[in-house]
């Protein structure tokens, strides 16, 4: 090999280093499943649902609405229903017009009112998110399911986990693109998304008089792998809030 040819081939493998040094991090080391909500009732979350423009108000009562219903799937915690708290989420939608309409399932800290409100909460996503997945309840109407993700500055990311144009339970599972920020060049490196919330599209297509969706087991696969450094915990907010606000 002429020298030439060497001290090239010396640059690029240098330069290789250099990267995966930058951006070691976002590099899976260590997947962990994380459950963000059960909808057991038994979550620092109450879940509210709003509609859009055509929602249903009647004398009887005000679409969407969101209970805690005892049902669950059976192909993720069988047919036994003895002993068992299990619950989900169930969203029970109505609509005066057929249209794109859609309805947002959002969670609020405990003891909210209904409606947009300061009480409203987004979920922390522990690590770089990588999948995600909720068993959603479906009878075969055509409707679209979104995840919204707000990232370190603020912008929000829309996830599609498609359609629910099925019937009974399945497992909706999407993986998170790798477009959507989750690191920083500076440190500390780890920029978490919050989760914002759901949201069912109705196409014009599909029938929306009366109409029901139930959701269970919202849950990721995250790497929560963080390079150690010398002075790592100094690139750690909460340690660098404490520090600071040590008397001297």
């Amino acid at each position: 090999m002429k020298q030439g040819s060497f001290k090239a081939v010396c640059l690029v493998l240098l330069a290789i280093i250099a990267v995966g040094a930058a951006y070691g991090d976002d590099i899976t080391i260590n997947s962990t499943s994380v459950i963000l909500e059960s909808f057991d009732g038994d979550s620092p979350y109450v879940w509210k649902v709003m509609g859009s423009k055509f929602a249903t108000k009647t004398d009887a009562g005000t679409w969407p609405q969101a209970s805690i219903i005892a049902a669950w799937p059976q192909a993720l915690f069988g047919t036994n229903r003895e002993g068992k708290e299990l619950k989900s989420l169930g969203v029970w939608g109505k609509f005066d017009r057929q249209g794109f309409n859609w309805i947002d399932i959002y969670p609020t800290a405990a003891g909210s009112s209904d409606g947009e409100g300061p009480n409203n909460v987004e979920i922390p996503i522990p690590g770089r998110i990588q999948y995600m997945d909720i068993w959603t309840w479906g009878s075969n109407l055509n409707y679209t399911l979104e995840a919204y993700f707000r990232d370190y500055q603020g912008v929000i990311h829309i996830v599609e986990l498609g359609h629910i144009n099925y019937q009974g339970w399945r497992d909706l599972q999407v993986r998170i693109p790798a477009s959507i920020p989750q690191s920083k060049r500076v440190l500390p490196r780890l920029a978490s998304l919050t989760f914002v919330k759901f949201r069912v599209w109705t196409p014009p297509t599909e029938p929306v008089a009366d109409f029901r969706i139930y959701f269970d087991q919202f849950k990721i696969l995250t790497d929560t792998f963080e390079s150690l450094f010398d002075g790592d915990e100094l690139a750690l907010p909460e340690r660098v809030e404490e520090l600071w606000n040590a008397d001297n």
